[in-house]
């Protein structure tokens, strides 16, 4: 770390304080005894200014478009990587031999089975009730049914809940589906990969032999390494969050579940593709255009722009060969898919969008590929929940060992009334 300073005045008071560094990245400065010092806290709403950690998982420059997760970058892994293979580099710091994957991978697998009373409790739930909810409410329910390694001073009870978590994952978002359109849960079936074996949890039935389709189970293990860590979003800040207090895993993974279905954040696949919806076809897209440029229209374009990029989202170029693969695969003739690349192209040339950085993310597509497999809106963030899980699972470790983490503890800037005195309610 450098030990370069940075000075404030502040209230006729010079405080020097330590700038630093990172191996990639901005230079950061170290606030921590600000207020001891000054008597005042920075103010800064979002936290867009602030980090609130160190960490060596991912790292995104915005303006450059780049993601890397451990130093490798998200197109390389999303080409030649499975995401067994990137949960595995997420969790350890490097990625495996052939041997600690194969070890790694036997792991997950022999974690999929849920507990059998689990079924009960998803026959609890309305039949219309949204899959996210049953996720929220079974995550969370799963330390009362492994509470066998919930203790996280454990290195080892937080590795067998991290394997329990990441492979679990798969099964329990199945459910959810299967529960909502009144159909049997399917078991897991260990000879398929982690990919394959969800999608057919997810679309088998058990009157049918289920077929897994190459192209489709390549998607969507890409789909799940695209999503699978993003650095200190909302969902995985909520995540540390809830762990500083010393919360067990499952309830630090079920509250990031519960911040993920917010649509600001693992809603905008689901808000895209509706947006595409809407427009149709090809010829009505400058009227959407022209209504996105009007400042008193209230329609916005959804899946283009980014909180952190600034840049071409580098995980929608992937996605945007993929959507071609499945579309061929499954002989799909979707005009939403031409609507989608020709709006790309005109937002792309208009100076409007560039001079605001609008540029397609990778929920402009996700949403599209996913609806041509099979999966109804509802199922889009149980999906990204999914591939997240992993990310998650990282952080939370990687907090955990950290000696000098301390609970999560922000502060405010007080606009309230000042003290006063109670008045009777006859007085009143």
């Amino acid at each position: 770390m450098s030990e370069n300073q940075a000075s404030l005045t502040a209230g006729g008071n010079s405080v020097d304080m330590p700038i630093k560094s990172g191996t990639i990245g901005p230079d950061v400065i170290d606030i921590r005894k600000l207020y001891g010092q000054t008597g005042m806290f920075t103010y800064d709403p979002g936290f867009t200014s602030t980090a609130s950690c160190d960490s060596a998982i991912t790292y995104i420059d915005g303006d450059e478009g780049v993601l890397l997760h451990r130093g490798y970058p998200i197109g390389q892994l999303a080409e030649h990587s499975s995401f067994m293979e990137v949960s595995y580099l997420l969790l350890n710091g490097e990625l495996p031999s052939q041997q600690e994957l194969a070890d790694f991978t036997r792991t997950i697998t022999r974690h999929t089975m849920l507990h059998e009373q689990l079924a009960t409790f998803y026959r609890g739930f309305r039949r219309d009730a949204h899959p996210m909810a049953v996720m929220c409410g079974v995550v969370g329910a799963l330390s009362a049914f492994y509470h066998d390694s919930t203790d996280i001073a454990d290195p080892v009870h937080r590795k067998i809940s991290s394997h329990r978590l990441i492979a679990k994952m798969p099964t329990i978002a199945a459910m959810a589906y299967k529960y909502s359109v009144g159909q049997p849960f399917i078991y897991p079936d260990n000879k398929l990969s982690y990919t394959g074996n969800f999608l057919k949890m997810t679309f088998g039935v058990p009157a049918e032999e289920y077929e897994v389709i190459p192209a489709v189970e390549k998607a969507m293990d890409r789909i799940f390494i695209l999503h699978a860590d993003h650095e200190q979003n909302a969902s995985t800040s909520t995540v540390r969050l809830a762990g500083s207090s010393g919360a067990n895993p499952f309830a630090c993974i079920a509250a990031g579940i519960a911040c993920l279905w917010g649509p600001a954040h693992g809603g905008a696949n689901e808000a895209a593709l509706n947006m595409l919806k809407e427009i149709g076809t090809p010829d009505r897209i400058q009227h959407y255009i022209d209504r996105a440029k009007d400042k008193n229209d209230p329609f916005r374009l959804m899946g283009f722009g980014h909180r952190v990029y600034k840049n071409y989202d580098p995980r929608a170029t992937v996605m945007q060969q993929t959507v071609r693969e499945v579309f061929d695969a499954l002989k799909v003739n979707d005009p939403l898919f031409e609507t989608a690349l020709r709006l790309e192209e005109i937002a792309l040339s208009d100076p409007y969008f560039a001079e605001k950085k609008l540029f397609p993310n990778v929920d402009f597509y996700s949403g599209i590929i996913l609806s041509a497999i099979g999966f109804p809106t509802t199922m889009f963030t149980v999906l990204f929940a999914l591939a997240r899980t992993v990310g998650w699972v990282a952080q939370w470790n990687e907090m955990i060992s950290d000696p000098g983490q301390k609970i999560g503890r922000p502060r405010q800037l007080y606009t309230g009334p000042t003290a006063r005195d109670y008045v009777p309610l006859s007085d009143r």
